[in-house]
């Protein structure tokens, strides 16, 4: 199986992957949203905001 970032033979130490180098690009790709997958619903208004920025006051239960 060859890598699926660079193509090089993959290693069984990092598979899929050939190297360390490789699996940390493909993570950065997971974390920055370069795989997401487009969609035609709206955004949630309240996803991704910290509670402490929502307006609430976070120390009150």
């Amino acid at each position: 199986m060859s890598c699926p970032i660079c193509g090089k033979p993959g290693s069984t130490a990092y598979r899929p992957f050939c190297s360390r180098r490789c699996a940390d690009v493909d993570l950065a790709r997971w974390l920055g949203g370069g795989y997401r997958i487009q969609t035609d619903e709206a955004p949630d208004p309240g996803a991704g905001v910290p509670p402490e920025e929502d307006g609430e006051d976070p120390t009150r239960h």
